[in-house]
């Protein structure tokens, strides 16, 4: 999958081109169906199918008060994009010039930038542009004029409600993550970049990787047994989630700190993927210190005894 930066970038050839146009958070089921309607229109049109996303979410720039926490970071939502088989995808940044620009000016530049259009495809609720001025109904209207099909599909639903990056949050919030799993169409994991910490796991006889999660949402605080991934291995890890009280620190922050089973080596600034096997227990203040080595120990010798019988079943 090629990934370009201005729709000027993509060589067609000639070809049509057919679009899905989102921010896709998660890149979940309902996402999927619009990235697969673009591949196939594509497809029959022996076309190339580009994927529309921003390089932040549209509300940093227009309500920063109001931004939700992201369930991906770039990365994941990159590589979830690739796995469905587009052909290219148009990384914009959202800035503030961006965001004064309304839905048919966006798509008319598309157009012009872009040559040949032969769909575009949305979820049915998307709205796009300065003041919401992009639609469906912007969309199927542009399509007549500028001869493009315009597909507003509707939402997934799964059990009595639809699949929404909102609902997903929520669930992933409660520690619901297999639901989260099953909206997603894939198993739920929290990636980020492992980030120096102030090296208390280590002191304390396990060294922890710290990553890095502002303006994600996270499970509930706690411990759990999670598999890492780090530069192509996988790993088994015990995953503290939450504001360390024992520790009191003057200005308690979350930290994500995954101590990595039977791995030693320098980490920092690599990727690092957590996908949670089960909760252990509840985040917890204890004593002293030492209570709280003893407890690390005694989750350690856990997470190793479920993932044995993991592969005793």
């Amino acid at each position: 999958m090629k990934i370009i930066r201005s729709a000027r970038e993509l060589e067609t050839g000639g070809r049509k081109v057919s679009l899905a146009i989102g921010f896709f958070d998660g890149v979940h089921l309902g996402h999927q169906q619009v990235i697969r309607q673009t591949i196939l229109d594509a497809r029959q049109q022996e076309g190339i199918s580009l994927v529309v996303t921003f390089d932040r979410h549209p509300a940093e720039v227009i309500a920063p008060d109001r931004v939700p926490p992201l369930i991906y970071d770039q990365q994941q939502r990159v590589e979830a994009i690739r796995a469905l088989g587009a052909d290219a995808l148009l990384l914009l940044p959202f800035d503030e010039a961006f965001s004064q620009m309304d839905g048919e000016s966006f798509i008319r530049g598309l157009v012009r930038d872009l040559g040949r259009i032969h769909s575009i495809c949305v979820g049915e609720d998307f709205v796009f542009g300065h003041k919401r001025s992009g639609n469906v109904q912007l969309l199927s209207r542009l399509g007549q004029e500028l001869r493009f099909t315009a597909h507003g599909l509707e939402a997934v639903s799964l059990g009595q409600a639809a699949v929404s990056s909102t609902r997903i949050r929520e669930a992933i919030r409660q520690g619901q993550l297999d639901l989260a799993s099953q909206m997603l169409g894939r198993d739920y994991s929290l990636a980020g970049t492992v980030i120096a910490g102030d090296q208390i796991g280590r002191k304390l006889g396990f060294p922890t990787a710290n990553l890095e999660v502002q303006g994600r949402v996270t499970p509930p605080h706690g411990v759990y047994a999670a598999h890492a991934c780090l530069a192509g291995q996988t790993l088994r890890a015990a995953v503290n989630i939450g504001m360390r009280p024992t520790m009191r620190e003057p200005a308690p922050k979350l930290h994500v700190e995954a101590h990595l089973l039977d791995f030693t080596g320098d980490v920092y600034g690599q990727a690092l993927e957590l996908f949670f096997v089960q909760k252990l227990r509840e985040e917890q203040r204890f004593p002293s210190v030492e209570a709280l080595t003893s407890q690390i120990n005694a989750d350690v010798t856990k997470v190793r005894e479920l993932f044995a019988t993991k592969d005793c079943s």
